[in-house]
């Protein structure tokens, strides 16, 4: 595969992601990460995103592979589960009321009290690992990542990360 159709996958993979403010909350309220995934797991069910599977089987994984990542200024989370539990690939972004532990990837003894979460639920798998790659480069920049956190407006975040991410999204239809 040339590098014109390497782009053009990755263009067009990105293109299919349903990313709109009904998939961003703000001021999430948990005392666990396990109440976060739950909330946010919801979320993707209610929009008839993810199914039902969706939550015991991030939950479950985030117990055995921890996504907390000490990322410049404001700590973040990346979970993800299997494709079998998804039914349209989103990113659903949760920001924190409060900081509640997540464990830290690739370190399983340690957690990071994490602010920002973004949820995965890709169909494909190599869909997930180039939204992953394009994620890190939001990650390693701590201005992006605070004003996210300080945002109280869906629109302005969305924006945001479409600009950063640089996918052209489809709003999708109900």
């Amino acid at each position: 595969m040339n590098g014109a159709n390497i782009l053009y996958s990755v263009v067009n993979m990105m293109s299919n992601i349903y990313f709109n403010e009904s998939v961003i909350l703000l001021n999430v309220e948990a005392a666990s990460k396990e109440e976060v995934l739950e909330k946010m797991g919801r979320n993707l069910i209610d929009e008839n995103l993810v199914k039902e599977s969706f939550i015991p089987a991030i939950i479950a994984r985030e117990e055995e592979y921890a996504t907390g990542l000490p990322t410049a200024g404001v700590a973040v989370a990346i979970p993800h589960t299997d494709v079998e539990h998804v039914q349209r690939k989103t990113i659903s972004i949760g920001v924190l009321k409060d900081a509640v532990e997540f464990g830290v990837m690739g370190d399983d003894k340690e957690t990071i009290p994490v602010r920002i979460v973004f949820m995965l639920a890709m169909d494909e798998a190599h869909s997930q690992l180039s939204l992953l790659q394009q994620l890190m480069s939001v990650f390693q920049t701590e201005e992006t990542l605070l004003s996210i956190l300080k945002e109280e407006n869906k629109t302005n975040i969305r924006s945001l990360l479409e600009e950063k991410l640089d996918f052209g999204v489809l709003e999708g239809e109900k």
